[in-house]
């Protein structure tokens, strides 16, 4: 389970480390960073895909992405004394992502290249920093593997004698430690990482207009995994029925909709469809029939009651489309799900963040941006949690 995030010059968030537990709710008003705090989780997802530096440069690269405010704003500019005026830059311009977990941390810093008049790549993001180490702040002697530009070295125990290793001195500024040094006798720590971030499940905005694909019958096959776009939707409840705790997914779509229950039928040809069976019908809805909210809510079940739960999940504005009266079930529905794995919900509806709060363990991140920066709404220099970039910070 992840127990702190920490990024650092990315868009809105120039410093921000966020105390984490099973359940986090993410909330703010519109503009206050939300978008930029799930998209910095994504990134950092990417590195165990190999695919953080391209992420980055889809996004307009590094300069687009990087804070845009001054390096340091002083007593004065936050007191409104001065005005916000650029400073002069005295660190090196680096993109910081990092986590903290129950067993490995992990960070990854971001940069351009030097200046080079032979290559028209001279914008691309280069990784150049990598660090895996146990327990929540980065110290030296708890680190496992570290990785400096082209250099990567990883600990080892000899005699009792804790000694570096060089792994590799010609690693390529794009490539990650997870793509390129997951080796099960060297380097360990490195897949068991790399699969756990792999594993991470991001759920945003489920289609659900006319030409969804969990509207059309879909070839079955065991489906212990929503697809993120909801394209499997009948054979992950039957998946569910089969395998999973029908039960507890009986009694949610009650909690929605009194009476209901779904079928899940065998078509010709192996295509499986989904029937929808509504109190007061008099025959079921098939999915291309029903509304969006509904629809929705069923993808929102069947993702959040998967057979194979990850060690994250993380849901992006889980109401769209949902009617009001619906979110106080939704929110039962979430607190039920964080018992099998660590939840991140993004939203801005009341009545939800309100539902959700109501449970003592919810942890509400309330995000607030003050002269252009994300913070976090009563966090304090005491309540901020442990974490180091490196030894000297």
């Amino acid at each position: 389970m992840l127990t702190t995030i920490a990024i650092k010059n990315y868009r809105s968030l120039r410093d921000i480390t966020i105390t984490l537990t099973r359940l986090n709710l993410v909330t703010g008003a519109n503009g206050s960073g939300k978008s930029n705090l799930y998209k910095a989780l994504r990134l950092l997802a990417q590195t165990a895909q190999g695919g953080v530096v391209n992420a980055l440069a889809q996004e307009g690269g590094l300069n687009s992405s990087f804070w845009a405010g001054p390096e340091t704003l002083s007593r004065a500019m936050l007191a409104g004394e001065v005005p916000i005026e650029p400073t002069v830059r005295t660190a090196v311009k680096r993109l910081k992502l990092g986590f903290a977990s129950d067993e490995f941390s992990y960070l990854i810093e971001l940069g351009l290249p030097l200046p080079d008049a032979t290559t028209l790549f001279g914008l691309d993001p280069q990784i150049k920093r990598e660090s895996i180490w146990v327990g929540d702040a980065y110290r030296p002697s708890t680190v496992l593997v570290e990785r400096r530009a082209a250099l990567v070295k990883s600990r080892i125990e000899t005699n009792n004698t804790a000694a570096w290793q060089t792994l590799n001195i010609h690693m390529q500024h794009s490539d990650s430690i997870f793509t390129e040094l997951a080796d099960p006798e060297r380097t360990p720590e490195v897949i068991r990482l790399r699969d756990s971030i792999r594993a991470w499940r991001f759920y945003d905005h489920f289609r659900s207009d006319i030409d969804a694909p969990a509207r059309k019958p879909q070839l079955g096959t065991r489906t212990p995994v929503l697809h993120h776009d909801g394209r499997d939707l009948a054979s992950a409840i039957q998946t569910i029925f089969e395998v999973g705790d029908r039960e507890t997914f009986d009694s949610a779509l009650s909690d929605a909709f009194p009476g209901a229950h779904v079928v899940i039928e065998y078509e010709s040809n192996g295509m499986l469809s989904l029937k929808f069976h509504q109190q007061g019908l008099l025959r079921p809805l098939k999915a291309a029939e029903l509304s969006d909210g509904t629809l929705r809510y069923l993808l929102l079940i069947a993702a959040l009651l998967t057979p194979r739960p990850p060690e994250l999940m993380v849901l992006n504005e889980p109401e769209t489309s949902l009617h009001p009266d619906l979110l106080p079930a939704l929110s039962r529905l979430i607190v039920k799900a964080s018992e099998r794995c660590q939840l991140w919900v993004v939203s801005h509806a009341n009545r939800l963040i309100n539902s959700l709060n109501q449970f003592e363990d919810c942890n509400l991140i309330e995000l607030d941006k003050q002269f252009g920066q994300t913070t976090i709404i009563g966090q304090d220099l005491l309540s901020k949690p442990s974490w180091r970039w490196s030894q000297h910070s």
